[in-house]
């Protein structure tokens, strides 16, 4: 076996035999599920709670066309008592809050004067549910007062929808966009957490080596590149390995749970994301659950997997290679922030562009410029892979990463040659780029 192999193996084995990597794979997915299950169940017993909203109406604006009890929310309506009253039965009652529409004539001052009181700062979806009522019956109101007919604009009113289809006759939808956005940043957003997670522990077990003077007699015996490639692919084995044993494990938990306490893990994505935001995921999806399975499988999934494999290697080995020289230029984990910084950066503003301006629009500008940029490519370009990129961009920016990586690995590598033996100074940006010169 060749020398790089050998390090690939110890690496490897060092790490998959410590005790704290044996405890966290095998932690970990219960900690994940138990965390989802807490928070779904904390979301049905947040919706379960029922709330009594009492309501003192002086302008005679609700009526039962309003506000309809239901099995979350019921209303009271408080009649003939000052809004002192009112507020002092709220509290004896133990109601979830008072809303008081005072007496104006004009609706538009109505409208910015009504009054929600409570004990406690109200839901902002409670709060947000009310004002869409209230802003439905003034506006039907002001146009009564018009003179216009409310049936007429009823029956008048049509929900536009726009097939859309491209110039090959191709045809897609809103709900395969929905789709292609999930799948891209879902792999993009992995990808990240993958270089951060196991990228710092390349750093860390270059400076665990650097601290015990171990890494005097290695390099007696092979050379530096070989030595920090080796850290480099060891770890990443074994971080595939850690997140394939979490998936398959995860996996049959929430299948156990599920069956088990009746906790439906797909209500998990409500709980993430704003009434707003569920409203429009409602709207798109609606009940076509097995349209989005057959748009799902329908993609060019072999395609984007094989994509994935090649922007996550060249992702993690570029971002490593930093990784593992920041390691062997320091003595401490604290003498290293002033180096992470710089790597951070790039990595963030992939994930925020993704979401941004992939997301508004794939084959905009920003978008192709980034998926472009070796430092940002591995992030951007998977997110606009879904939407179809063309083959030259898709080459051209995996050409950028492979020798942008070939570039940092020489420079990274000279940095690790002369930092491996270097103790009891902090280098500064100054003396790095020196290292770099030898």
């Amino acid at each position: 076996m060749s020398k790089l192999g050998l390090i690939i193996k110890r690496e490897f084995n060092a790490k998959v035999r410590n005790k704290a990597f044996i405890v966290m794979t095998i932690l970990a997915p219960f900690l994940m599920v138990a965390g989802t299950v807490l928070i779904v169940y904390l979301g049905k017993a947040n919706d379960i709670k029922e709330k009594n909203i009492a309501y003192l109406d002086n302008s005679n604006l609700i009526d039962n066309t309003i506000f309809k009890n239901t099995e979350a929310t019921k209303y009271i309506k408080l009649t003939n008592i000052s809004l002192k009253e009112a507020k002092q039965q709220a509290i004896d009652s133990s109601y979830y809050g008072l809303l008081y529409v005072p007496k104006i004539d004009s609706l538009e001052l109505l409208a910015k004067d009504i009054q929600f009181y409570s004990k406690k700062t109200p839901n902002m979806d409670v709060i947000g549910s009310l004002e869409k009522k209230i802003e439905t019956k003034i506006r039907s109101k002001k146009m009564e007062r018009l003179g216009i007919n409310l049936e007429k604009i009823k029956s008048a009113k049509i929900n536009a929808e726009i097939k859309l289809e491209n110039y090959d006759g191709e045809k897609s939808s809103k709900l395969e966009t929905v789709i292609k956005t999930t799948l891209g940043l879902t792999a993009g957003y992995f990808i990240m957490m993958f270089i951060m997670i196991y990228g710092t522990s390349v750093m860390r077990s270059v400076l665990e080596e650097k601290t015990s003077r171990i890494i005097e007699v290695i390099v007696s015996s092979i050379k530096p590149f070989q030595l920090m490639m080796g850290k480099i692919i060891g770890n990443a084995l074994a971080g595939l390995t850690q997140f394939l044993i979490w998936g398959i494990i995860a996996s049959i938990l929430m299948v156990v749970v599920s069956a088990i306490i009746g906790v439906d893990m797909s209500e998990m994505s409500s709980a993430r994301i704003t009434a707003e935001q569920a409203e429009m995921m409602k709207e798109v999806v609606g009940d076509k659950p097995q349209q989005a399975i057959s748009i799902f499988l329908n993609l060019p999934l072999f395609s984007f997997f094989i994509y994935f494999l090649i922007y996550f290697i060249g992702g993690y080995l570029l971002y490593s290679s930093l990784y593992a020289a920041i390691g062997a230029a320091v003595d401490s984990e604290t003498d290293s922030q002033q180096f992470m910084m710089p790597i951070m950066i790039p990595l963030m503003l992939a994930v925020y562009v993704g979401f941004v301006s992939v997301m508004k629009d794939p084959h905009g500008p920003i978008a192709v410029a980034f998926s472009m940029i070796p430092l940002t490519s591995p992030i951007v370009m998977l997110m606009r892979i879904p939407f179809g990129v063309p083959p030259i961009q898709i080459a051209i920016s995996i050409v950028l990463l492979i020798a942008m990586f070939l570039l940092v690995v020489l420079f990274a590598a000279k940095i690790y040659r002369v930092g491996i033996l270097m103790y009891g100074k902090k280098p500064t940006y100054k003396e790095l780029f020196k290292w770099m010169r030898y």
